[in-house]
């Protein structure tokens, strides 16, 4: 029996997918953790944690280096909440482009007023709130994972070109994009050709501050910047300056900050969301379900799907016993590991082995259960972090 611990609340629906495996709930000593938002400090990362899961795509909130030491997979949830984040990356774009916010905070002035007065103050002011349609407007989308694909497929719906910037987009990502979306080789390209620009890349020491001064000069004049991807891939006071320069005429964000509140208190080119990007209902279930999903597949079988920090690894089952070693990437490990096995006489119907970077972990199927013997001595290796038969 498997337990889990729970550092934010995750929809109901993940949590059956838990209990119906009889998965046990353990504050104390658990073999997976589920998180969403929350700062896991490195000292939750106990001998007996298996696996961390984010029900949700980015993981900068898990000590994930001190994790793959400890030879802890670590699951992250990768278009469980992309149509969410699309939707509202579609909104953002006609929030910067319609007078809407403004149009409503206008309307609700007008408490009070009888319906002449109404029809005829709405009919004067809606030219203040004139904005323009992104039918024929060019999309640059930086970033061409689920949210990234997604969106080009509806923005190409809607009438809009595209142009797609990401130099590490895997095969499955290019498949989803519509065959019109023009593939950029130089990121200044898309800057400077694009109407709009909506960031959907991950925040890491080569990303941070990666729209700054360096190239916002090369954003094409007008042009609105959408990102509800990670903060600090923004800089804040470089974007500040860009629009009150007007190089940049909008600025939609999910991640607000004292700076850029004060501006949108004055000005009208600031538009901010209290991190509502994975907010809905449909994208909280999703999320819940395929973390839980992941974490039982690995418990149960050492299944790996969706791992920031260990290979993808899948072995069908063939016999009742099998053995999960995770062990560092080095030569003669594998004969090692099956020398143990077959001094004992025991048969190896199957077995694999992945690694990636320094870590690896293979999986063993025997005939029968492994002695107490075999398991310590190859625990006791000094290249396995970690040996357990499910």
């Amino acid at each position: 029996m498997y337990s889990y611990k729970l550092f934010n609340n995750i929809a109901q629906e993940g949590q059956d997918v838990l209990a119906n495996s009889n998965y046990i709930a353990d504050d104390l000593n658990p073999d997976a953790i589920i998180l969403r938002s929350f700062q896991l400090n490195k000292k939750e990362l106990s001998e007996n944690l298996k696996c961390i899961a984010r029900a949700g795509a980015g993981t900068n909130n898990i000590p994930v280096e001190e994790a793959t030491e400890k030879g802890i997979v670590v699951f992250n949830t990768p278009g469980a909440n992309s149509n969410a984040v699309k939707e509202l990356v579609l909104c953002g774009m006609l929030l910067a482009s319609r007078g809407i916010i403004q149009g409503n905070a206008f309307a609700k002035s007008l408490k009070g007023k009888n319906s002449q007065d109404l029809n005829a103050l709405m009919e004067k002011q809606k030219k203040e709130f004139k904005g323009n349609e992104l039918r024929g407007k060019v999309l640059g989308i930086i970033g061409l994972g689920s949210v990234g694909s997604l969106l080009a497929q509806t923005a190409s719906v809607l009438g809009m070109k595209i142009i797609g910037y990401d130099p590490y987009i895997s095969v499955d990502a290019a498949w989803m994009l519509p065959k019109e979306v023009e593939k950029a080789e130089e990121l200044n390209h898309l800057l400077s050709n694009s109407d709009y620009i909506s960031l959907h890349i991950p925040l890491t020491d080569k990303t941070k501050n990666y729209i700054s001064k360096k190239n916002l000069n090369a954003f094409k004049p007008g042009s609105k910047l959408i990102n509800l991807s990670r903060g600090g891939i923004v800089n804040n006071e470089d974007i500040l300056e860009a629009l009150q320069q007007r190089k940049v005429s909008n600025f939609v964000t999910d991640f607000p900050t004292k700076e850029l509140i004060e501006r949108s208190v004055t000005e009208k080119d600031v538009i901010l969301l209290p991190h509502l990007g994975a907010s809905t209902k449909e994208a909280e279930i999703n999320c819940a379900v395929m973390a839980s999903e992941q974490v039982k597949k690995f418990l149960n079988d050492g299944v790996i799907i969706n791992s920031i920090n260990f290979p993808k690894v899948s072995l069908g089952r063939t016999t009742k016993y099998r053995m999960v070693i995770i062990h560092k990437d080095e030569p003669g490990v594998i004969g090692m590991l099956a020398g143990e096995v077959a001094a004992e006489g025991i048969n190896i119907p199957d077995m694999i082995n992945k690694s990636r970077n320094e870590i690896a972990i293979t999986l063993i199927d025997l005939e029968k259960e492994p002695s107490k013997n075999i398991i310590s001595n190859i625990k006791n290796m000094e290249t396995v972090l970690s040996i357990r038969v499910c």
